[in-house]
């Protein structure tokens, strides 16, 4: 038996085979699970086409967690795939350019509104979406980056990642009396398509090359995913608004 037999998930976030969110896919499915994607707009074909190296090419529908409608229409387009959802990945985020790369205490509210919108409150409003179709016994699934401190150029993304945590406890908070988990995975970096878009991004590389006491590697996205499977799974049945740090174990070192 799998881990994730006969569980139902939904995986945003999947653009490319190296990003954490096509490795959860791929383990959940080998672990028993069926899984729908997302994605939206100029991503959709990139995501569909990517699906494919699944081990079981899986559906993808459109959602943009930033509107409303799209929103709207998650439990039905879901519904064409699955009777029913027992894990949610959230792997969703976005800053604008002006947010990141040492600008920030230049950047405009509206690029930070954009950063917040996309990165911190859509895990709220997703979670709000599929909720529909959740029973008890469900979870959620978010990944962050250690919003605990500052660190160089990753500016407005490092707040909304902060506002992303808090928001997970809230969720865990109000939606544990449906019994439903919500809890993060904190990752060490990993080079994704979104780690290219932040500025200076090897300043990171160079802070794991140090610090990390079991050592990390940035080319390899798996332990990352392995804990999000395992957190989708039942043997975390009394864990919520948790940040599992998988990081080389950086996170507990000091300076």
């Amino acid at each position: 038996m799998g881990l994730l037999d006969g569980k139902r998930l939904l995986v945003t976030g999947v653009l490319t085979d190296a990003s954490i969110a096509f490795h959860i896919a791929r383990l959940a499915q080998e672990e028993g699970a069926s899984v729908v994607l997302s994605s939206f707009g100029r991503a959709l074909s990139i995501t569909r086409r990517i699906a494919n190296r699944l081990p079981e090419p899986a559906p993808v529908i459109e959602i943009d967690v930033t509107d409303p409608a799209h929103l709207a229409a998650l439990p039905g387009l879901v519904g064409e795939h699955l009777d029913g959802l027992d894990g949610v990945v959230h792997a969703i985020g976005f800053a604008p350019e002006a947010a990141l790369g040492g600008n920030f205490l230049n950047t405009e509210w509206a690029d930070v509104a954009t950063a917040v919108h996309v990165s911190t409150y859509s895990l709220k409003s997703l979670s709000v979406a599929a909720l529909p179709m959740m029973a008890p016994g469900g979870a959620i699934v978010g990944l962050t980056f250690d919003a605990t401190v500052a660190w160089p150029k990753y500016d407005w993304m490092g707040v909304a990642k902060a506002g992303f945590e808090s928001c997970a406890r809230y969720l865990a908070r109000d939606l544990g009396p449906k019994g439903i988990r919500v809890n993060l995975v904190a990752a060490g970096p990993i080079k994704t398509m979104a780690a290219k878009s932040i500025p200076g991004f090897e300043e990171f590389e160079a802070v794991w090359d140090v610090r990390a006491p079991i050592g990390w590697d940035v080319e390899d996205p798996v332990p990352a995913a392995q804990a999000c499977v395992a957190l989708l799974s039942d043997w975390f049945p009394k864990t919520t608004g948790e940040i599992v740090h998988v990081d080389g174990g950086v996170h507990s070192q000091g300076a």
